[in-house]
């Protein structure tokens, strides 16, 4: 599996000082915290959650341990202020997440039945990986979490992030990427749109299941 270096995109992306780069020991606090401020829906998550880490622990953590070559970190004014993950196979993802993430992952956070709380449903999706497995995994067996915060959208940056890994997708042999976003994150959706993400095939009725070939032309 091949990633790129740094890209500098600055007259694209409107930024001078900024650079995409793949992600490397150390992010972790600061990309967390970007997960944090943009995981409701695009706003700021702190407080939703009985424990404030529990969103990286579910959506980033996991990607950066066992992908990390797939996780890439946009820096503006040397500050980490977004970031692109993934995984090229959704299911050897699952199985290796079950191995060597779920045993720690379910020590902090023990299952609780029923899931009342949004605390409890969110750890329930913790526990179980297969949750990121869409359908038409033949088509599109990556997928893939974006989160940038406020200052660096609207700027091109988000594109440039998903280039960026649809490059590195592409090299380990992914066809495609798939992804699910919420209902009421109205400006991912539009984002998705622009960048040329369809519903999948088997569910062409499904606007919260989207998809993208690798080798398409953002």
């Amino acid at each position: 599996m091949t990633t790129r270096g740094p890209v500098n995109e600055e007259l694209e992306a409107g930024a001078a000082s900024g650079i995409v780069r793949p992600y490397r020991s150390g992010d972790e606090d600061a990309l967390s915290e970007v997960c944090l401020k943009t995981g409701d829906s695009g706003k700021d998550a702190t407080g939703r959650f009985d424990d404030d880490e529990l969103l990286a622990h579910v959506y980033l953590l996991p990607y950066l341990a066992l992908e990390p070559e797939l996780a890439f970190v946009l820096d503006i004014d040397g500050r980490a202020v977004g970031y692109i993950v993934g995984t090229a196979d959704s299911v050897s993802f699952a199985q290796r997440y079950r191995r060597r993430w779920l045993p720690v992952f379910a020590e902090r956070y023990p299952l609780t039945d029923p899931a009342l709380t949004p605390t409890q449903r969110l750890i329930q999706v913790g526990h179980h990986p297969e949750h990121a497995i869409g359908p038409d995994h033949e088509l599109f067996p990556a997928h893939l979490h974006i989160d940038l915060l406020p200052e660096a959208q609207g700027k091109g940056w988000g594109r440039t992030l998903m280039r960026t890994l649809l490059a590195s997708l592409r090299a380990a042999g992914a066809p495609g990427v798939q992804l699910g976003v919420g209902a009421d994150n109205l400006g991912a959706r539009a984002f998705y749109r622009r960048l040329g993400f369809t519903p999948l095939p088997s569910t062409p009725a499904d606007d919260l299941r989207l998809a993208i070939s690798t080798d398409s032309v953002l």
